[in-house]
């Protein structure tokens, strides 16, 4: 009896250890990281919390401050450099260089706003600024996660720490994201596997409903802070909570390993697919075969600058000048410069919009919380409504950015007349529009060109977003803005003082900038319906009917029948697990 306790003692004992050694070494515990990662990752996306410290402290104009949140975004956008390293390294090296990057930048920002350093020029600034948001992308290829939510966990975490001194914000985003990322340095890495498990995409799906939780709960916090005054315990509390939802996943990861190693340790296969290999009999015509390959291999070695103005048709695969010299990608980048142009400065205004209006900072704290909060509601649902009524009623996708960038036009207008509580309306409004535009872009250039030179047309539409917002951003609404402040300060009989910040007070700050962003939204929108009509019939059809491998009901014979292993998967940086035929295929159209 004694010599069977002790075995199951150790038995117990070593199980213990299995487990522990499948949870910290499996692929599930790295794509939580991801996602905690991405959490810390969006300071760019709270420029409008900090904006009023750098502007009143280095004593700038509207105009130059909009200009150092140009290069912000920017840098947070040109993220070729981040993937062209991640081809050829592993995951832990561009997470370095991203952790590295994010620090030096906030940093420096941080030493300029505490005056812990000589006043920097414009140009230092805007380097800083850069440096520090293009470290994003060095995260977002090395990680995939919850980037949309990041600035309300964010915000509600720095006031547990800080309190209401915003000018410390930057150290916060400085050291927190780089000391996570080398916590999990080893974590995000790739992981090759031979076998799926059947209810990857359920676990999947408890993550998003854990995300959901955390949003939600955000959300709730928010209206109560606009009805009662926090005190720093409080806050405290509320990041207490916040932490707990944010860390609720490990749970998930424990259960879904413990089944894995459960699995492993009985030997049944039983959760994983077969991966069945088709083999089907059929006659062919030998002439007919011949000559569709040989047309296919022609195809194939298509020069990148031949038949620039004979596309295939939409859906195929476009080299990269048919796509950017096609009516179907101008139309849609005219449509985004217009469109995301008027959010992001919206987005980056956002102190001094609440500032004008005579918002106090915790509520424009609040602000800033409930954009972050929309914009992640905003990815989701989107994702999710265009793919029902696109494969039930054949809607195009391209409709959805119609109606987003109309959306978008109702929250500029209540921002250009100042309607009373008009500003929580619009955060929400734009917050949305903001998140739900980003992935219908990329899905849309993905389905209409193709995917074989998809990594290079994805960043053609993301440089497209900058182009608008130095437009509206820096030559409309920063440039108008200050007219209306040197306007009272001459109705004072004041001057401004060198080094002194220029501060407008009043709807009229951003009463002509907002219509006139209103004015090019709208028009994006009519333009984005050009795009409708000419992808309708695509639409109407069965677009993912390429990336299915077509079943017959004629001989079929499994892999391990012939002695044929199934095709190897792996799990790549983001930590999704994708077969060998789906590897390059962007989310929307990713076939299971």
């Amino acid at each position: 009896m004694a010599s069977s306790a002790t075995r199951i003692g150790t038995c117990s004992a070593a199980d213990i250890k299995g487990v522990a050694v499948q949870v910290v070494t499996g692929r599930w515990l790295m794509v939580l990281a991801s996602f905690l990662l991405m959490v810390t990752a969006g300071a760019s996306y709270m420029f409008g919390l900090y904006s009023n410290d750098i502007k009143s402290v280095l004593g700038y104009d509207q105009t130059t401050l909009n200009l150092i949140s140009f290069f912000k975004d920017l840098g947070a956008n040109i993220g070729i450099l981040s993937g062209l390293i991640n081809e050829v390294t592993p995951p832990w090296v561009v997470l370095s260089i991203g952790a590295i990057l994010n620090f030096v930048g906030n940093f420096m920002i941080w030493l300029a706003v505490s005056r812990k350093i000589k006043k920097p020029q414009v140009w230092h600034m805007c380097s800083y600024i850069a440096i520090g948001a293009n470290s994003h992308t060095f995260t977002n290829t090395g990680a995939l996660g919850y980037t949309g939510i990041s600035a309300a966990v964010l915000a509600q975490v720095y006031r547990a720490f800080y309190g209401e001194n915003t000018k410390a914000f930057t150290l916060f985003v400085a050291w927190l994201p780089t000391a996570l990322s080398f916590v999990f340095i080893r974590t995000i890495r790739i992981i090759r596997i031979k076998n799926r498990p059947k209810n990857e995409v359920k676990v999947f799906y408890k993550f998003l409903y854990a995300s959901l939780g955390l949003a939600g709960f955000l959300l709730m916090i928010i209206i109560l802070e606009k009805k009662f005054s926090f005190t720093q315990p409080q806050y405290g509390a509320s990041a207490s909570v916040v932490l707990f939802l944010l860390f609720l996943p490990l749970a998930i990861v424990v259960s879904e390993e413990f089944k894995l190693w459960k699995s492993k340790r009985s030997g049944s296969r039983e959760d994983f697919a077969s991966s069945p290999v088709k083999i089907v009999t059929k006659i062919e015509n030998p002439i007919e075969n011949s000559s569709s390959t040989t047309q296919k291999k022609d195809q194939d070695h298509v020069s990148w600058c031949e038949n620039v103005f004979n596309p295939p048709e939409i859906g195929e695969d476009f080299t990269i000048l048919q796509a950017l010299f096609s009516v179907e990608m101008l139309t849609l980048l005219l449509a985004t410069i217009s469109g995301i142009g008027g959010m992001m400065t919206m987005m980056d205004n956002l102190g001094q919009i609440g500032t004008s209006f005579g918002y106090p900072l915790k509520k424009i704290s609040s602000f800033v919380s409930l954009t972050s909060i929309w914009c992640y509601l905003g990815q989701v649902t989107l994702s999710i409504l265009s793919e029902v009524f696109i494969t039930k009623y054949k809607c195009p996708r391209p409709l959805f950015l119609t109606l987003i960038l109309v959306l978008a036009c109702a929250g500029h207008l209540l921002i250009a007349f100042n309607v009373p509580n008009g500003l929580y309306v619009a955060s929400v409004l734009i917050g949305f529009s903001f998140g739900a535009i980003w992935p219908l872009i990329f899905t849309i250039i993905s389905e209409l060109f193709g995917l074989k030179y998809y990594s290079t047309l994805y960043n053609f539409g993301g440089a497209a977003s900058p182009i608008g917002l130095y437009l509206l951003n820096v030559k409309v609404t920063g440039y108008y803005y200050d007219e209306e402040a040197k306007k009272q300060l001459a109705s004072l009989g004041k001057m401004r003082k060198p080094g002194e910040a220029l501060n407008c007070f009043g709807g009229e700050c951003f009463r002509l900038s907002f219509i006139i962003i209103t004015v090019v939204t709208f028009f994006g929108a009519l333009v984005s319906l050009v795009l409708v009509l000419r992808t309708r019939k695509f639409y109407s059809g069965d677009i993912y009917k390429k990336f299915r491998v077509a079943e017959s009901p004629e001989i079929a014979m499994s892999g391990r029948e012939l002695g044929v292993e199934p095709a190897e998967s792996k799990v790549v940086e983001n930590g999704t697990t994708m077969s060998g035929n789906d590897q390059h295929l962007p989310v929307a159209v990713r076939t299971n």
